[in-house]
């Protein structure tokens, strides 16, 4: 994700809205994303409990495209490695279950994975921009993180918008990804703020053609980008 240029416009669907039944069948219909959102609830961090890692290992094995896991459970510094053993292409801690951030986020790059820190909507990103460095990837949450199906909140764009401020003025090439509420409608706020690695669900699950629903949403995206840098 580190070097991703601000003008590529990610897709990432979150297999939580997904045919759990039917998993492997589900990946096979998102095969044009540019990898799968994972996300991983223990029912402590967040009020709802999902899948762990064995599950994530099977998943690994089917999917046609790289998995990018959020990790939306409490004592990341001691779970979240495990992940990056499994092979992961990104695993994505949160700030508020971190203890050492930093240390987290090494050990994670360390043992192969891209590293990610995500943030709660009311979580401030001026405290972390010290440590962008060691990040490629910044998540913002659009909603609540737990469950899905939520509105997007307009309230963390201006908080985007201080991410990618930051990040252009480092030069780090850090990815600032965006994770609930985005449809075809709100990818164009969420880009033009600075995102440009977005988390869908229900927009692509929810839709005949999961795939086709994939390629609307980049170009709108991506036609964002692009205006919004020239």
């Amino acid at each position: 994700m580190k070097g991703i240029p601000v003008t590529q416009c990610c897709i990432n669907p979150s297999i939580l809205s997904a045919d759990f039944v039917n998993l492997e069948a589900e990946l096979q219909r998102i095969s044009n994303a540019d990898a799968v959102h994972v996300d991983v609830m223990d029912n402590h961090f967040v009020p709802n409990l999902t899948i762990g890692l064995p599950v994530v290992q099977r998943i690994q094995a089917v999917s046609p495209v790289p998995l990018d896991a959020h990790l939306m459970i409490a004592d990341a510094d001691r779970w979240a490695p495990g992940f990056a053993d499994a092979g992961l292409a990104s695993v994505t801690f949160h700030a508020e279950a971190s203890i050492a951030p930093v240390k987290l986020a090494r050990e994670l790059r360390s043992r192969g994975s891209k590293a990610g820190m995500a943030l709660r909507p009311a979580t401030p990103v001026e405290p972390y921009l010290d440590m962008l460095p060691e990040l490629d990837m910044l998540l913002i949450m659009t909603v609540e993180p737990g469950f899905g199906g939520q509105a997007f909140l307009d309230i963390t764009l201006p908080k985007i918008r201080r991410a990618r401020a930051a990040i252009d003025g480092s030069g780090v090439g850090v990815a600032i990804q965006v994770d609930g509420g985005i449809t075809e409608e709100t990818i164009t706020r969420a880009a033009e703020a600075g995102a440009n690695v977005f988390v869908a669900g229900s927009a692509v699950y929810g839709a005949d053609d999961p795939a086709a629903a994939i390629d609307r949403l980049r170009e709108k995206g991506a036609r964002t980008l692009r205006s919004a840098t020239e």
